[in-house]
């Protein structure tokens, strides 16, 4: 993509969701805010009756670039990304080769560098190939172009509490970070879905709560013991929200995020056996997400991450038993998060924002992104028409996958320009 900005005028954008205002982006940056700015050398952007966010970040994609290319890559993954309004994304270290060394890590850096659509930052893997024996080059991945400051196995959960003290205790010295998936895997193996009167009622192995809950009270503690930073991927049950309160309460250095999905979805979509809602953790009940929908108002729960995982159809286009685990969401993850959140009353834009741009920005510590909108930031923004309304069309997706389980659903909201540094990668809801 070119790298050329130009002067743009946005006119009359409501900017967090308050009163209108105009908005010039010059050089990247953004240059002045105010009423009736004026518009000379500035392509005029009419925002009226549209909302203006900071670009989004999440912590959590799985782009599969090395080794899965058939599902996603670095550049349909930032594409995706661009056209939900991110501007930066996380990506995960569970690539073929996985992203355990610096050599890893750089590479996927560069391709996000050339893509052009958002900023990638890789997640460097815990564990060398993620088999949870042996720590990977915390050090030397940090230390590389990339700078690797978030660190998951995710996909499969540091289960050696040993293991576990030794990571957080090596990236407490340059403030990194142990994003984990907590799934005690003795309580897992064989799981299907959730464990509840729908597994049972389907004959389906459960994946119980306590399985997710026993390694964040485990790791809350560690990271309390090391003094160190745990983030808790995708947390999904009313347990969890529980100790992840509990911890912050003590002034620990947790934080967590929710999924879009698991504000939204519940076990009972399982009766249809759709492999679409097959997703690890699992849909849970409608007391988890409305646990979770208020922890992610009080801010117990900290932002909300995509966990964006695409995969082929004919690993999802088949028996449930058989199928993969995981669901795309970056193209509808906003839409969700109005849907469930905002329209709701939960939650206001200026909420939004902190949720889904501010707070992953800094627990990722993302120089650049989650910044306020004010003048001499980096025009880093995506602008939203909050009125529109559309059923999802998995077929008009950019990502390279089509497994979303919104299909045929209608949700509020669309972007319609994301800015990366001030150059327009989307413009008027299609891709620049």
């Amino acid at each position: 993509m070119s790298q050329q900005t130009q002067r743009t005028l946005i006119r009359g954008a409501h900017v967090l969701g308050g009163a209108p205002g105009d908005v010039l982006i010059d050089g990247g940056a953004i240059a002045e805010i105010g009423a009736g700015l004026p518009a000379e050398g500035a392509a005029v952007i009419d925002a009226a009756g549209l909302v203006l966010l900071p670009g989004l970040v999440d912590l959590h994609t799985h782009l599969r670039e090395p080794g899965r290319e058939d599902s996603e890559t670095v550049l349909t993954g930032t594409r995706a990304a661009a056209a939900g309004g991110f501007t930066a994304v996380h990506a995960m270290a569970n690539t073929f080769p996985v992203a355990d060394t610096a050599g890893v890590v750089e590479q996927v850096w560069r391709l996000g560098r050339e893509s052009g659509y958002c900023d990638v930052q890789p997640v460097g893997a815990v564990t060398v190939g993620l088999d949870g024996k042996q720590l990977a080059e915390l050090g030397a991945m940090h230390e590389s172009a990339a700078g690797v400051v978030v660190f998951s196995d995710d996909g499969k959960c540091v289960d050696d509490a040993v293991i576990m003290r030794r990571a957080l205790e090596y990236v407490k010295a340059f403030d990194g970070v142990i994003a984990q998936h907590a799934q005690e895997p003795r309580l897992t193996e064989g799981a299907q879905m959730n464990e509840g009167v729908v597994s049972a009622e389907l004959g389906l192995t459960g994946w119980p709560a306590v399985a997710e809950e026993a390694i964040i009270a485990r790791d809350v503690l560690l990271a309390a013991h090391v003094g160190s930073r745990v983030h808790v991927c995708h947390l999904s049950t009313a347990g969890s929200v529980e100790l992840v309160r509990w911890a912050k309460s003590k002034g620990w250095n947790v934080t967590a995020e929710v999924t879009p999905h698991h504000l939204l979805l519940t076990d009972d979509l399982v009766r249809s056996y759709d492999p679409v809602y097959k997703v690890n953790p699992p849909l849970r009940t409608e007391a988890d997400v409305l646990a979770l929908r208020e922890a992610l108002a009080d801010g117990t729960i900290d932002c909300v991450a995509t966990d964006h995982a695409p995969h082929p159809h004919e690993d999802k286009d088949c028996e449930w038993g058989a199928a993969a685990m995981g669901m795309i969401g970056l193209e509808t993850a906003l839409s969700v998060v109005q849907h469930t959140m905002v329209d709701t009353g939960l939650l206001d834009w200026a909420a939004v924002a902190d949720r889904m741009s501010a707070r992953p920005a800094a627990i990722g510590r993302l120089a650049g992104h989650g910044r306020p909108i004010a003048a001499g930031e980096p025009a880093n923004l995506a602008l939203v028409d909050p009125a529109h309304r559309a059923v999802v069309d998995p077929t008009a997706f950019v990502s390279r996958s089509r497994n979303t389980p919104y299909r045929g659903l209608e949700l509020p909201g669309r972007v319609i320009h994301t800015f990366l540094r001030g150059r327009a990668t989307v413009v008027d809801g299609e891709l620049a």
